[in-house]
């Protein structure tokens, strides 16, 4: 054994040692649908200035939405509910009382020049309150000092961010540091210049910092500092004895932003999982066959070798799952689909380096088995690192940009490729390196699964179908897809969720006790079947829907009363999307910035048309995927989100394979004609494309079918997407780059670095060349 495969080992064992312990010793955060949570109701309330009303109350959601996500709180629902309430529903929060007491602070920052003190013990002239027409206020200090302020001169909207931090060296403890945008920073540079104009220990020279009508700090302006000179304007810090948590609290304030208008926190209480134990159960067991299918289907295809990667997959579960728990990632049931799905994808990278061998043993049947792998693994690596890359680009750009669950699938996806690749590249190839160096495994060629080429390959190479003679005619064919998938919205249109659309959410109480189950299914057998079911508080049953008329709130509550008894309705409320104008348009805002920049990172490793080609895939699969759901009049909700960004990162990923064989192949052969080395290409990729599709194929129909309802649609949607994907990324991206290439005079590329080493790779340490 080599000492890079023995450092491969180790660390594979360090790291899954590490990931056992973590799972072991953590607990996993669950979402609303899996554990239920904390549901409060805020009612906003006119300000001084401001009148609640609907455009307030949505304006004051998304501030909200941001304080939430600030606090550490993944997943979590909210919705206007009328005119002026929102419904906030947040899962597995430790302290309550605490995301209460933040979430309802107004949290109205500003900065006032001090015009004068009164002793404290003293009653002030005036009340802590602002003078009429004046805009002065008198509020007492730290110390309890009443200070005279002037009008605010700069507020919590100048603030472009705020950390907590601990400053030892000055012994001030917790701070708060404030950077501002460049007019708030140069409206503080003004404040604190008027300031120093002040003697040294006058009052006036203080600067007061307010939040919701208290001053939080007023500290003198440094003598060091001249009159009208002022205090550089990229920031300044909070001081004020705090503790860290109020340190930290305090700046996720600043930083959300001020809420439009007050609110008041009137109702709160437990809600129960949407999702009941069934149907956990039910998806469990369904994504324990999907994936127990896949790896014995890689093990069927690649023998030894095959099993040995389904080790690999197992592993990559561990870690995946040790990494979300770790981070307190909220799992939700779409999510723990996904996982479980990411490993069936997982195989990806595997299949490719093993078709890879089966190429070298193919080409040079005398060379040894670990030197075919090793080369194997060199000339994989590169599509593995481009598909994966333009995945984590997305993914940072979903969690930078977006907001809600666009964040929370940007964290997920960005762990599962990167355990992916640690999957694949170290613990996968540890393991066939030492099982490649056994003779037994190195002489019986049926045994290790890659020194006899696959039965599609053979297939393949048999058939030598001339694929794009005329690239034109697939294009045709992918446009007329596409018109139909349109034709589907434009005729049927998109039913959009209630997480959309909103919709109206009931509340019953009954004489007699109904198991959430019960209540389900009865909803669902008197034609409710989208209905989301809870408990609320000690008993009562809520029901949320899309839109609701008073004849069908009616029927609804005569279905409840044939198990409850009799069935009176305590809440009756019309409530707003949950994934509203600002966080669909964020949402959008960061899936066109990361596919802008996957088109500049494929341009850079590839060329330009390559890069348009495979975006012109990705949109003919997303399209095709919204236009079949329009047609089968199944609903668009964030379950369908999840897997339509899943979708988009899948085609990606084919194409870019795709692609980085066309590129070898063509700068290998510089003078065949684009058209013969693209066929080549799709010929030496297919069965990595079909044994892949296959091992997620496997997951997704066992969730389809066995899943129940809340995984159907997910489901459904991926697997129409991975065979939309497959087909695309063959007849819709390739001839796409051929036909773009046709308008450009670039050269073929040249043989870079990567290609001399895959003519020529280096000699296996264990193969002293000698051949019989």
């Amino acid at each position: 054994m080599t000492r890079a495969t023995t450092v491969r080992a180790v660390l594979a064992a360090a790291v899954l040692l590490v990931s056992v312990f973590i799972s072991l010793t953590m607990s996993p955060r669950l979402g609303l649908d899996l554990q239920g949570g904390t549901r409060m109701v805020l009612q906003a309330e006119d300000s001084a200035t401001v009148e609640a009303n609907r455009e307030t109350t949505d304006r004051t959601l998304e501030v909200l939405r941001q304080r939430i996500d600030s606090l550490g709180v993944a997943e979590p629902v909210l919705t206007r509910s009328g005119e002026d309430r929102i419904i906030v529903e947040l899962p597995d929060v430790q302290d309550p009382r605490q995301a209460a007491a933040v979430i309802g602070r107004t949290a109205q920052l500003s900065f006032h020049a001090v015009q004068g003190a009164t002793p404290p013990g003293t009653e002030p002239e005036s009340k802590p309150e602002s003078e009429t027409g004046s805009g002065r206020l008198t509020l007492p200090d730290e110390q309890g000092t009443q200070l005279g302020l002037g009008p605010a001169r700069l507020s919590g909207a100048g603030v472009k961010d705020a950390t907590a931090s601990f400053e030892a060296q000055q012994a001030a403890g917790w701070t708060v540091k404030l950077d501002f945008h460049k007019d708030a920073g140069k409206d503080w540079t003004r404040l604190t210049g008027e300031a120093a104009c002040h003697p040294a220990g006058d009052e006036r020279r203080r600067v007061a910092i307010v939040l919701d009508e208290k001053v939080i700090s007023s500290p003198q302006v440094d003598p060091s500092v001249g009159c009208q000179a002022g205090l550089p304007s990229g920031g300044t810090q909070i001081t004020g004895s705090f503790s860290a948590k109020e340190a930290r609290d305090l700046a996720l304030l600043i930083k959300g932003g001020a809420l439009p208008v007050p609110v008041e926190i009137v109702e709160q209480r437990t809600v129960g999982p949407t999702l009941g134990a069934a149907a956990i159960d039910a998806s469990a067991q369904a994504a324990l066959i999907g994936a127990a299918a896949t790896a014995l289907f890689i093990t069927f295809v690649y023998r030894l070798f095959g099993a040995l990667a389904a080790v690999a997959l197992a592993a990559y579960g561990v870690i995946s799952y040790a990494a979300l728990v770790g981070l307190g990632v909220t799992l939700t049931l779409p999510g723990l689909a996904g996982f479980v799905l990411a490993i069936g994808m997982a195989v990806d990278a595997n299949v490719l380096v093993f078709e890879r061998a089966r190429e070298e043993c193919q080409d040079r049947p005398t060379r040894s088995l670990r030197s075919a792998l090793t080369t194997g693994f060199q000339k994989a690596f590169s599509a593995v690192a481009d598909s994966n890359i333009t995945t984590l680009l997305a993914a940072g750009l979903l969690f930078f940009l977006g907001s809600g669950p666009v964040k929370g699938f940007g964290v997920t996806l960005a762990i599962g490729v990167i355990a992916s690749m640690f999957s694949a590249l170290v613990i996968a190839r540890a393991l066939t390196e030492i099982a490649a160096g056994s003779r037994f495994v190195s002489d019986y060629r049926g045994v290790n699964g890659i020194a006899r080429p696959g039965s599609v390959r053979t297939w393949l190479t048999r058939k030598d179908p001339q694929l794009f003679r005329k690239p034109v005619r697939w294009l045709v064919v992918s446009t007329a897809l596409v018109a139909v998938a349109v034709a589907g919205i434009v005729v049927r249109g998109v039913d959009l969720g209630v997480e959309f659309t909103g919709g109206r959410l009931v509340e019953y109480s009954t004489s007699r006790p109904v198991d959430v189950e019960t209540a389900r299914s009865t909803l669902a057998d008197a034609g409710f079947g989208d209905a989301e079911v809870t408990t609320a508080g000690d008993g009562d049953i809520s029901v949320r829907t899309g839109k609701l008329d008073n004849d069908g709130e009616h029927a609804l509550r005569e279905a409840l009363a044939t198990e409850g008894g009799e069935t009176t309705k305590v809440r009756d409320e019309l409530i707003g999307p949950s994934l509203g104008d600002e966080l669909r348009r964020n949402a959008l805002i960061a899936l066109g910035v990361a596919v802008f920049v996957q088109l500049a990172y494929l341009a850079m490793r590839f060329r330009w048309t390559f890069a348009v080609a495979s975006v012109v895939g990705m949109v003919h699969d997303v399209v095709i995927v919204v236009g079949a759901f329009a047609w089968l009049g199944r609903p668009v909700d964030g379950i369908f989100l999840a897997a339509l960004l899943t979708v988009i990162g899948y085609s990606v990923n084919d194409s870019v394979v795709v692609f980085d064989r066309v590129r070898e192949l063509w700068a290998g052969n510089r003078k065949t004609p684009l058209a013969t080395i693209a066929r080549r290409a799709v010929l030496q990729t297919v069965p990595r494309t079909v044994n892949t599709g296959m091992g997620a194929l496997f997951i997704l129909v066992a969730l389809a079918v066995l899943g129940g309802d809340s995984l159907a649609d997910f489901a459904l949607a991926l697997l129409i997407g991975i065979v939309v994907g497959t087909w695309s990324s063959v007849f819709t991206a390739v001839p796409a780059a051929l036909v773009l290439e046709r308008t450009t005079g670039a050269p073929p590329p040249v043989p870079g670095k990567a290609s001399r080493r895959a003519r020529a790779p280096r000699r296996d340490p264990l193969d002293n060349g000698a051949r019989v």
